[in-house]
Order: structure tokens, then C-alpha cells, then sequence
């Protein structure tokens, strides 16, 4: 027998917010195991070579690498959009060769505010040979936004995402590898910044709250479904 027009409505809102809720549900058990890796690296900080930041494999993966070697003299990438302590700014990175060889990374030097009038920071070059160290970890998401790099009056490349073969294309290296060096704060390079691995997104408790509120959603769709059955029902029996 057919489900009455009314229910299903009811049966359709109520799969959509129990999906919507699910994602959310899933995406802060991602962050919480991130996050939950994250913290394990930096309790060991085991050094790893900066060559293992080019391995596919590893990715999505979290390491504490350390190395030599020279920024490229290419332009330095700001990402834009990134905010810190409410203020809005860009999170600057350089393409980093390491001595041993192997694909170049972007290491991250921090991040720098930008007055009211969006005036880009002028990026000095960081010659001669460096010791970097750090963590590794997958680039920022890129989201659905598409942009190519935009170049800035001191030649720098303003970025809206992190997408490795137009930056590669536009530095004029052949690749760089899948993940980025977030650099260690207790350098004396870069800028302000830290080790957190979720800047500018939701974090676990966020994305629980907005599971808990889709699947009251589909709960209150449920009861509200339910009782004006109920109440349908007791209308036909008195009309009898």
C-alpha cells in the first residue's frame, strides 16, 4: 500500500537531515583522529627526512620531518582568507629544495594581517642554505573555489587555495610534493604562527552540534509526522 503524500514528505526530510546530520557525525570523527595523530607526532617528534614529503602514500598522513636546504627564489604564495585572532590576513609559504634532493615542498612561514585596504605584504627572499624542521601535513582544502595565482606588485603569488600544479606551473618547477611543512614556531624564520592543523575551519564540537541539531531536525519531523496521523485518524473515527 502506498505511503500517504503526507508521510512521504516526511520519510524524504526525514533521510535528508539524518544524511545531513551522518556527514557531520563522520567529519568530526575524521578531525577528531586528526587531530588525536597530530598530538601523538608531536609528543614523539620523531625526525623524519623532508624527502617523504613528495611520498604519495603518506599524503594524509601526519610526520615530524627536519632537513636542509634552500628556499627557491621563485615568489612567495599567500594564501588569502586565512584569519587569526579575528583579524583577517594571508598565510605566507615558499617552495623549500631539500639538500638531498627529491621534489620541493611548500613550507608554511606563518601568518601576516592585512590593513583594511587588502595592501599584500612585501616578501623579502630567504637565500643561502637553511635548516627547517616541522610538521608535515596534507595542504588546506581547496575547496570549490578555482582561481589561478594572482601575482602581486613585489612579485609574490596571491592564492585563494592551495593548488599544487598551478602554483608548481607558476614557480616553473616540474612538481611539488603532496604535503607542506608547517614550520616550526621556535625557528627564527617566518612569521607568527603555530602548529595547529584546523585554522580557518569547524572544528570536532562544531560539526557534532550541527549533527545533533539535523538529526533533532529529522526527530521533530518524526513526532510532528506521528501526531498529525494521530490526529487524523481520531478525526475520521468521531465523524463515523
Amino acid at each position: 500500500m502506498p505511503l500517504p503524500i503526507g508521510w512521504t514528505l516526511a520519510v524524504l526530510a526525514m533521510s535528508l537531515f539524518g544524511s545531513l546530520g551522518a556527514w557531520q557525525w563522520g567529519r568530526a570523527e575524521q578531525k577528531e583522529a586528526m587531530l588525536a595523530e597530530t598530538t601523538r607526532v608531536l609528543a614523539e617528534r620523531r625526525p623524519q627526512p623532508l624527502a617523504l614529503a613528495a611520498d604519495a602514500a603518506r599524503a594524509l598522513t601526519y610526520d615530524w620531518a627536519t632537513g636542509d636546504g634552500e628556499f627557491l627564489p621563485g615568489p612567495a604564495i599567500l594564501l588569502d582568507n586565512q584569519t587569526r585572532d579575528r583579524q583577517p590576513g594571508v598565510r605566507v609559504y615558499r617552495a623549500f629544495q631539500p639538500a638531498g634532493g627529491g621534489a620541493p615542498l611548500l613550507v608554511e612561514l606563518g601568518w601576516l594581517p592585512l590593513p583594511g585596504d587588502r595592501t599584500m605584504p612585501a616578501m623579502a627572499p630567504l637565500p643561502g642554505r637553511q635548516h627547517v624542521a616541522g610538521l608535515l601535513v596534507p595542504p588546506p582544502s581547496e575547496g570549490i573555489a578555482q582561481a589561478p595565482p594572482a601575482a602581486q606588485a613585489d612579485g609574490s603569488l596571491l592564492v585563494i587555495a592551495l593548488q599544487r600544479e598551478a602554483i608548481a606551473q607558476a614557480l616553473g618547477v616540474p612538481a611539488l610534493a603532496p604535503r607542506v611543512l608547517k614550520l616550526d614556531p621556535d625557528l627564527p624564520l617566518g612569521h607568527a604562527r603555530d602548529l595547529d592543523i584546523l585554522p580557518n575551519t569547524l572544528p570536532p564540537e562544531r560539526h557534532i552540534g550541527y549533527a545533533v541539531q539535523w538529526f533533532g531536525l529529522a526527530a521533530a519531523v518524526l513526532v510532528t509526522a506521528l501526531l498529525l496521523t494521530w490526529r487524523s485518524r481520531r478525526g475520521t473515527r468521531k465523524g463515523r
